[in-house]
């Protein structure tokens, strides 16, 4: 049963390849026509594969339904928490995690550092968007114009004298964001807070969520913050594999 399952789900990446006929389905799994044939007809049934009038299968509509379900269904924080968590267990400081919609930044979890010194951030509250480390990589992965006009129509507050001035700026760092793939805000919202922040991408490359790991000045400074970055987009990078369906959950039966 196992082997007939393996050869069935063989088929679907031959032919998000492109349509293929009987015989070339056959040839790819290594088996005979008749074999092919009621693999394919198992999985025409289900939806899955559609016969075209030119007698070649390409994937059926039901396949991208149930994409699309399961893309609606995840829950990128339910993923992600186990990573927080583990990342916060090593590192002592505060770990965020940040969406964009409609128009805002939101932190959707947090692990609070384990120093006396907490952060005042709160979960379902909006960031800062012209300096935050997670507002950064949100924005800078909008398409050029849409990116340009969230810009233009910013308020510029001067929180610090590290904090962004305006639109030209703001723009500025987005590109160079997008460019190395990660952010920080160094001071940019409070003189005494510095972050550092990489982003969750989901199957397609974009990004669906920002974390971060944020300290005050008198637990860590800013280069000793900074020092957490490979770990952070490690991190990140575990939490896009796991969302996107790359890295398989293990197995622990």
């Amino acid at each position: 049963m196992s082997q007939t399952v393996d050869r069935a789900l063989s088929i679907l990446p031959l032919l998000a390849e492109g349509p293929a006929d009987l015989g070339q389905v056959a040839d790819r799994l290594g088996v005979h026509k008749s074999t092919a044939l009621r693999l394919l007809r198992t999985l025409h049934e289900h939806g899955l594969v559609y016969r075209q009038s030119d007698q070649r299968y390409r994937l059926g509509a039901r396949l991208f339904a149930l994409a699309q379900e399961a893309m609606e269904n995840l829950d990128v924080r339910e993923i992600a928490h186990p990573h927080l968590a583990r990342l916060n267990e090593h590192c002592g400081h505060t770990v965020h995690l940040a969406v964009y919609e409609e128009g805002e930044v939101l932190y959707i979890d947090k692990v609070d550092s384990r120093y006396p010194v907490r952060m005042y951030s709160r979960i379902g509250r909006p960031v800062a968007l012209t300096v935050a480390a997670v507002a950064k990589l949100l924005l800078a992965d909008l398409p050029e114009p849409e990116r340009r006009a969230v810009a233009e129509k910013l308020d510029y507050p001067l929180y610090t004298a590290r904090s962004t001035p305006d639109a030209p700026a703001f723009l500025r760092e987005l590109e160079k964001v997008r460019e190395q793939g990660w952010a920080t805000d160094l001071g940019g919202h409070e003189e005494s807070v510095n972050c550092v922040a990489a982003p969750i991408r989901g199957a397609d490359g974009r990004v669906v969520a920002a974390m971060s790991v944020s300290a005050p000045n008198v637990v860590v400074t800013a280069d000793e913050l900074l020092t957490l970055l490979p770990q952070v987009r490690r991190t990140a990078d575990d939490i896009s594999g796991e969302y996107s369906g790359r890295t398989p959950v293990k197995d622990t039966v």
